[in-house]
């Protein structure tokens, strides 16, 4: 028998022990980790060990949102993918999954940057044909013209920047 089994034996004997001293309904878990070595990381649990609660468990002995770590790396990869994925309509998880929430924050932050841009559009081809008809019927002021066109640069400037989400 090698090392780790006896090990494995061994603590699983400590746990079966620890168990007969716990209160009813408690669980035990035995986490032995190597930092920076993860392959050498042993977790050994009660059987019906409700991992979430053992997180929570942690988090109320000072396990803190704020360290670093692969999971909460992850996790927050995932939910900036699925806000972005939601921004640009696409992908759309499954309504019950718990990324649909991110996913309709960036969907609603998409909608509402392409009515924003509409009407900015609307804005500054409505000013450039105001513009346009001054100009022409040679009644205008040259400050107006200079401020309008003013206006319009900064406008095209901003729509430069935020090409269609879905272009058709």
């Amino acid at each position: 028998m090698s090392a780790v089994q006896r090990f494995h034996e061994a603590a699983n004997d400590a746990l079966v022990k620890l168990r007969e001293h716990c209160l009813p309904g408690a669980n035990l878990a035995l986490v032995i980790y190597t930092p920076g070595e993860p392959e050498r990381d042993i977790v050994i649990e009660d059987q019906g060990l409700d991992k979430d609660e053992l997180v929570s468990a942690l988090r109320r002995r000072g396990l803190s949102i704020d360290g670093d770590n692969a999971y909460k790396r992850d996790l927050c990869d995932l939910v900036e993918g699925a806000i972005a994925l939601g921004y640009q309509g696409n992908n759309q998880p499954p309504a019950d999954h718990w990324a649909n929430r991110f996913w309709n924050l960036g969907r609603s932050e998409g909608v509402m940057r392409e009515e924003l841009t509409a009407a900015l559009k609307l804005n500054r081809e409505k000013l450039r044909a105001c513009q346009a008809t001054i100009h022409y019927a040679g009644g205008f002021d040259p400050a107006y013209v200079n401020d309008a066109q003013a206006a319009m640069k900064v406008a095209d400037e901003v729509l430069a920047k935020y090409p269609p989400l879905n272009p058709a």
